[in-house]
């Protein structure tokens, strides 16, 4: 699992992200935005206030957090079974 090295919040809920296999990009957030846990977002302030956990996980207070998993996948445009290819199902042969 890569972890999230350094975050910068950017404008319109997107984030600046390096991982700790150099992977680095943009993220683009806004989905999430007023949104269950992320309706604490609707101060913009609280989103800018993101900081990076223990685990590499993007936190917001003690509301909201992101897996780094996650975040890597939505940089790289992965499904899960990318990262965990026990996910796959097997295909039929017919």
């Amino acid at each position: 699992m890569n972890k999230v090295t350094n975050v910068n919040p950017l404008d319109g809920y997107k984030i600046y992200l390096e991982f700790s296999d150099g992977t680095n990009g943009i993220v683009d957030l806004s989905e999430y935005a007023g949104k269950g846990v992320f309706s604490v977002w609707n101060e913009y302030s609280v989103f800018n206030q993101v900081r990076i956990g223990s685990s590499g996980e993007l936190i917001w207070g003690d509301t909201a957090d992101l897996c780094p998993d996650v975040l890597y996948m939505k940089l790289k445009k992965m499904l899960p079974e990318d990262i965990f290819p026990n996910l796959r199902k097997e295909q039929v042969n017919a």
